[in-house]
């Protein structure tokens, strides 16, 4: 019988998600409005390969330890919190290998895209566990993050639910239910000309791809 880590690796991990991103850096009152929940906080620099560009694939080296593959599944449609957020649902499946650092001796370094990462991370699940970090059950990861791309600071706040299939849509509405009991902090609008997946955001930035 094949283990969960090699059945993540033969069949991947789905997930359905929602992200926005902003110029500059969250203000304290975003940071407050998040912090009512318990977060896992981590420091990690990502490496995005943007050529060649792959059309529906995500690749990037995650903090020096694993190669992650995404293959976009398409959108199922919007995602929508009446007078709190909207933005663009996206499916993906994700496969994770160990790796090293992005090797340069082969390839040219302006191919890849390193992003600095600043996570606060909180779990959320229907079953009614929530705690730090995205674990293997049914559930929703809800990250606040800031992040430098080319020494320049962005911040983003997404939604990631994993599990069965069927379950992770509600597994992201049960999550964004808690978050948004309270309102964003006044001048924070959650829309659809800011949601958009980071693999997307890097290839549409000046100077990339």
């Amino acid at each position: 019988m094949a283990t969960q880590s090699e059945s993540r690796v033969t069949n991947g991990v789905c997930s359905l998600e929602v992200r926005w991103i902003f110029p500059g850096r969250p203000a304290d009152a975003v940071t407050r409005w998040f912090g009512r929940f318990p977060a896992e906080a981590r420091l990690v620099e990502d490496v995005y390969l943007l050529d060649p560009y792959l059309p529906g694939l995500s690749v990037k080296v995650r903090g020096s330890r694993a190669l992650e593959v995404k293959a976009y599944g398409g959108s199922p449609g919007l995602f929508e919190v009446a007078g709190r957020a909207r933005g663009r649902l996206e499916s993906w499946q994700k496969w994770s290998f160990p790796h090293g650092p992005p090797g340069y001796g082969s390839g040219d370094p302006a191919c890849w895209r390193p992003v600095q990462k600043k996570r606060s991370i909180s779990r959320f699940s229907q079953t009614g566990a929530r705690g730090p970090g995205l674990g293997q059950e049914p559930g929703c990861a809800v990250e606040l993050t800031e992040f430098r791309v080319r020494g320049e600071p962005w911040w983003t706040l997404g939604f990631e639910a994993t599990g069965p299939t069927l379950a992770l849509r509600s597994e992201l509405e049960g999550a964004a239910a808690a978050v948004f009991t309270h309102p964003l902090p006044a001048g924070v609008e959650l829309g659809i000309a800011d949601s958009q997946s980071y693999a997307q955001w890097l290839r549409l930035r000046p100077g990339t791809g």
